[in-house]
């Protein structure tokens, strides 16, 4: 197949650029001839060291976004002529449908991140993916028929992004609680930083590490303060991989109000950290619905400090909750991720077309380039 994943961005720190970028670098592994399509971004190079070809046309603003992302696309595709397009975000859906109009190709959504209020314009695809049964429910609850929808579970395990990790564990204090996420509201950061100030009652040695940026740090940073626990209580900033500091981590922690499927706790899982983690949208799946970590109710501070007490006080349940979360670790890789969006991808092929894929899938030769292997199509930044 001729595959484009289509974003606005390459940027990291980004769930749904993770998973464009691993489904692209794996599918090229599988024979498929990739792009990416996207506005700039920071991971072009690696795309482009594993073979996918980028194209870049230049970031978009103002009202005359939509019709502007169209033009340019359109002019991508006139090239490239893909079989399918799969589209990770609400614009490059809506614009990829208007292409589509005058360009023939199967359109493919990922809806990544339901709780936006425009996810249900995902719609537009022939096919729309969701990342866990939980948000195929809120879609078709929100009008996505169920004939369209389709779910494919993230996966990090095993791609060339986060390859196995040999690195050295970072040095933290110790009982050290570990939490990876954005700082804004939705990740529950503060009900975390109450819950912890509780556990210090019992373990006033314990630290917690908060690994991510966000909008809202300096406001989290004064909840931690009045907390009483300011200063075991520790904002590392965003690392690009943060596997140094779960691989010295006593407990994993996510406090999520709301989380599609996040990559984290599979990045946890691979570490093999206990984890404690909200049982809200599809991360009771992502645990195995209780069997891979400990499942908490959202928006709870107490149920959070009560688990996280007790795990550090009990070595041997952290020990049975990490080899539990090594388990299968198969169902958490890139490779299934990859060929069940392939599967999917099929579904919207030409029925001979559609034949040919699944006998036996067809390489492309590949299209020449500029030397650093990204092309732009019309449009700088800004």
């Amino acid at each position: 197949m001729r595959i484009v994943h289509y974003l606005n961005h390459t940027c990291l720190g980004n769930g749904h650029v993770a998973v464009a970028v691993d489904l692209a670098c794996d599918q090229v592994n599988a024979g498929h001839d990739v792009y990416v399509v996207s506005g700039y971004g920071d991971l072009d190079a690696l795309l482009v060291r594993n073979g996918v070809k980028v194209i870049q046309f230049g970031d978009s603003k103002g009202p005359l976004k939509l019709g502007i992302m169209a033009w340019r696309f359109w002019r991508a595709v006139r090239r490239i002529k893909p079989d399918v397009v799969n589209a990770h975000m609400v614009y490059a859906a809506l614009s990829a449908r208007i292409v589509s109009l005058w360009q023939r190709f199967g359109l493919v959504t990922t809806v990544h991140n339901s709780f936006d209020e425009q996810a249900n314009l995902m719609r537009v695809g022939d096919r729309v993916i969701t990342v866990s049964e939980a948000v195929g429910e809120d879609m078709h609850a929100r009008g996505i028929p169920r004939a369209k929808l389709r779910t494919v579970t993230n996966g990090t395990v095993g791609g060339v992004r986060r390859p196995v990790f040999f690195g050295a564990p970072v040095s933290l204090q110790h009982p050290a609680i570990v939490t990876v996420c954005g700082l804004h509201s939705r990740k529950g950061v503060d009900y975390l930083i109450d819950a912890f100030a509780t556990v210090r009652k019992r373990y006033p040695g314990a630290h917690l590490y908060l690994v991510g940026g966000g909008p809202e740090q300096a406001d989290f940073e004064a909840r931690a303060e009045a907390s009483g626990s300011g200063h075991h209580i520790h904002f590392m900033g965003y690392r690009d991989d943060p596997r140094d500091v779960l691989a010295s981590a006593d407990l994993f922690v996510l406090a999520s109000l709301r989380d599609p499927c996040p990559l984290v706790i599979f990045e946890a899982r691979e570490m093999g950290n206990p984890i404690i983690a909200s049982a809200v949208d599809g991360i009771p799946a992502a645990l195995g619905h209780g069997q891979r970590g400990v499942l908490v109710p959202p928006a709870d501070s107490d149920a959070l400090a009560r688990e996280m007490t007790r795990l550090l006080g009990d070595e041997r349940l952290r020990e049975t909750l990490s080899s539990a979360a090594r388990e299968n670790i198969a169902e958490i890789s890139v490779r299934r991720m990859s060929q069940e969006t392939l599967a999917v991808y099929r579904e919207t092929l030409p029925p001979r077309l559609r034949e040919a894929e699944e006998q036996a899938p067809t390489v492309r030769p590949r299209r020449a380039l500029p030397r650093d292997g990204i092309a732009e199509t019309g449009g700088g930044r800004g």
